[in-house]
């Protein structure tokens, strides 16, 4: 059983004005068979979170450990933390002008497996969720997300993941931008890849709405920088119904 957990994770971005604190301590603990969501108001730290654990390189780690089944994330390069298990869907996927879709996935995975995949059979499966997720097949050709909507950069990713087949997946915000039908189409996909075996999902979102479709067994609340509440689903309707102010008023 996978298991990532995140123990007083303190995080600082360097300004003008010198490095700024973003995550004050963050603990949390992510099991295979979990979906965890993470809410909160703008500047909380949720994508600092996401991207703090993915490796970029504008985030300082100050405080804190992530480890994944306990080996040591936080050692690891951004490529070794893929092949240890690690996936992260970003807000807003970047274009790669000259670099197909179906090059782009067919190295990934063989840096991921330490072999290529069977070209005849990986075809089939670049297709298959290609199709799930409501793109046409031709889209293996063009370049990674280079034209694609908003809507279409999304399902991509979640195209991704199912071919990536990670044991922790991180979705910063794979909802934004989405009109009712793609966010079913994304939603359906994330559920395909939450029920195999061993995997642990960790949803950033601002809205419910996708976790009336997603549903999370454990809801945290971000407020500047730190988990001012966990609890069950029932919490991400209070936040819709109430927002975050009986939180942020007790941060100021």
């Amino acid at each position: 059983m996978s298991t990532l957990e995140i123990k007083d994770l303190q995080v600082s971005v360097e300004t003008e004005d010198g490095p700024k604190e973003i995550l004050k301590g963050v603990t949390l603990t992510i099991k295979a068979g979990e979906t965890h969501a993470i809410m909160g108001p703008n500047g909380s730290g949720k994508s600092t979170t996401a991207y703090s654990i993915a490796g970029h390189p504008k985030y300082t780690i100050t405080g804190g450990t992530v480890t994944l089944d306990g080996e040591d994330v936080l050692a690891m390069s951004v490529d070794e933390r893929a092949r240890a298990g690690m996936f992260l869907a970003m807000q807003y996927p970047v274009e790669v002008p000259g670099v197909s879709m179906a090059n782009f996935l067919r190295t990934a995975k063989t840096a991921l497996d330490g072999e290529a995949p069977k070209l005849r059979t990986w075809v089939k499966d670049v297709n298959g969720a290609l199709e799930q997720m409501n793109l046409d097949p031709q889209f293996s050709s063009r370049s990674v997300n280079e034209g694609f909507s908003g809507g279409e950069k999304k399902r991509a990713e979640i195209a991704q993941l199912d071919l990536l087949d990670p044991k922790i997946a991180i979705l910063d915000e794979i909802d934004s931008g989405l009109d009712i039908d793609a966010l079913k189409v994304v939603s359906d996909g994330i559920n395909r890849f939450s029920a195999r075996e061993d995997k642990g999902l960790l949803l950033i979102t601002h809205y419910t709405r996708i976790l009336r479709y997603v549903k999370p067994d454990v809801v945290h609340v971000f407020v500047d920088g730190r988990v001012a509440e966990s609890g069950g689903p029932e919490l991400a309707e209070e936040l819709e119904a109430n927002g975050y102010e009986k939180y942020t008023a007790v941060s100021r």
